[in-house]
């Protein structure tokens, strides 16, 4: 566990973390919950809840961002390899391996997001919704676009009101991506060196858990 920014995990005395799971800043884990190794959990600037009785398996990112906190209701499972940030979780979702939910976008109670799936930029998916495996779920309410749609996605991104490069990368979508990954990634670098210079480890090894 790192403390970051000042402010370190919370642990809830009935949970499991893996040994080789990492929990970065303003993290909070709930009862009976199990983060599994490999596992990265990191509040950059923004807020992890994660609720009780969850699954974080292995290598799963879960990221709270200054814009977008990310919060995890009760008795969800989060696949190996599954990327969540800066969203909202209901209880009972399913989410398999690889799937990624992006900032803004919220799963509502008992829907499932099938392997490599994608969660869009503030999309809004239904209770109970399936979200087939690597489909994209795009807008409020979510609408379902198959593998290969990237016009269609771009599209409805549009309408929706959400800009992927500017959201994401803090550019412009005007000029080359040659120059708007230098750009980005120039000033990416330089926060996230000055934001996590004065981290500190705080514990390793097995939390206690059940």
């Amino acid at each position: 566990m790192i403390r970051h920014l000042g402010m370190a995990p919370s642990v809830h005395p009935d949970a499991y973390v893996a040994p080789t799971a990492v929990l970065s800043g303003q993290v909070s884990v709930g009862a009976g919950s199990c983060i599994m190794h490999g596992a990265v959990l990191a509040a950059e600037g923004g807020p992890v809840q994660v609720g009780a009785g969850c699954v974080i398996m292995e290598n799963a990112v879960l990221r709270g961002t200054p814009g977008h906190r990310l919060v995890i209701g009760d008795r969800v499972l989060a696949g190996p390899g599954a990327q969540l940030t800066g969203c909202g979780i209901a209880d009972e979702v399913f989410i398999a391996a690889g799937a990624m939910v992006l900032p803004g976008a919220h799963l509502g109670r008992a829907a499932s997001v099938a392997a490599g799936a994608a969660v869009h930029l503030g999309a809004i998916v239904a209770p109970a919704a399936r979200i087939p495996a690597g489909w994209v779920a795009v807008g409020d309410p979510a609408r379902l676009y198959p593998p290969g749609q990237a016009e269609p996605i771009r599209t409805a991104l549009a309408e929706a009101g959400w800009s992927f490069l500017p959201f994401m990368l803090g550019v412009d979508d005007a000029g080359g991506r040659r120059d708007q990954l230098r750009a980005a990634l120039a000033r990416y670098t330089a926060a996230m060196a000055r934001h996590h210079r004065q981290d500190q480890v705080i514990t390793t090894g097995q939390t206690d858990g059940p």
